[in-house]
């Protein structure tokens, strides 16, 4: 059991692969926001053969090396982590001013998990478009990129995030989590890249993501939508 001193306090658990061009820049603006509600930074790394790990020391994060993989990587993270809330956050995602004060209003309004709107950092009317139904809570808008929080004992009580998917691992555990507690979208949003979007295309990266939504909607295995995600996005 976390001692009392944990209490209503969040880890934040980034999961890294050679980001050595975000790391530092996530970890300085959370350090400039964040408050004494957030007890840790944990920086979990798959393995990177870059500077990602000397910068996120440097930035005093706590770092944790583990096998690569987000969902291996977030797990690990979660095992380690000190605060009795877990607050899963992408490299190159930023949440709002004050994230942690809303966080932890909603874990206190019996909110059991939940996350952020979202937009990107990016002025195309067409992400703008998709971005503005991340408001709505329904499991096809839900995704890693809107940040998610979670108190540790639904996360223990979820089993975590489901290592057998190498893509999707976000969403598939959204999923199980809104079955099992109330689960909030907080009114102020992240920012979040568009890299992925500008480097494959956005639509053709958008029309790829809904196929591997509808996919798994069909039944489709973790194995699947990652030979799927490697076929059309990855290559």
């Amino acid at each position: 059991m976390k001692q009392n001193s944990h209490r209503n306090k969040l880890s934040i658990i980034i999961p890294v692969l050679n980001e050595e061009a975000f790391v530092g820049n996530i970890l300085r603006y959370l350090k400039s926001h964040c408050t004494n509600r957030v007890e840790e930074i944990i920086v979990v790394d798959g393995g990177s053969d870059d500077k990602t790990v000397t910068i996120a020391r440097e930035e005093g994060a706590r770092v944790l090396r583990s096998q690569p993989g987000r969902a291996v990587q977030m797990n690990f993270g979660a095992k380690n982590a000190h605060g009795d809330i877990l607050y899963f956050l992408h490299v190159d995602t930023y949440p709002p001013a004050h994230f942690e004060h809303a966080i932890i209003k909603a874990i206190a309004e019996g909110y059991r998990a939940g996350c952020f709107q979202m937009r990107f950092d990016n002025n195309s009317r067409f992400l703008n478009f998709f971005a503005w139904f991340t408001r709505v809570n329904h499991r096809l808008c839900r995704g890693g990129d809107q940040s998610l929080f979670i108190n540790r004992e639904l996360f223990d009580q979820s089993g975590g995030f489901d290592e057998n998917f190498k893509i999707y691992e976000d969403a598939e555990f959204i999923i199980r989590v809104c079955k099992m507690g109330r689960f909030k979208i907080l009114p102020q949003t992240v920012i979040t890249s568009a890299r992925k979007y500008e480097e494959v295309g956005m639509f053709r990266l958008q029309y790829h993501f809904g196929v591997i939504h509808l996919k798994h909607m069909l039944g489709a295995g973790p194995q699947q939508l990652h030979d799927y995600y490697q076929r059309y996005i990855a290559s």
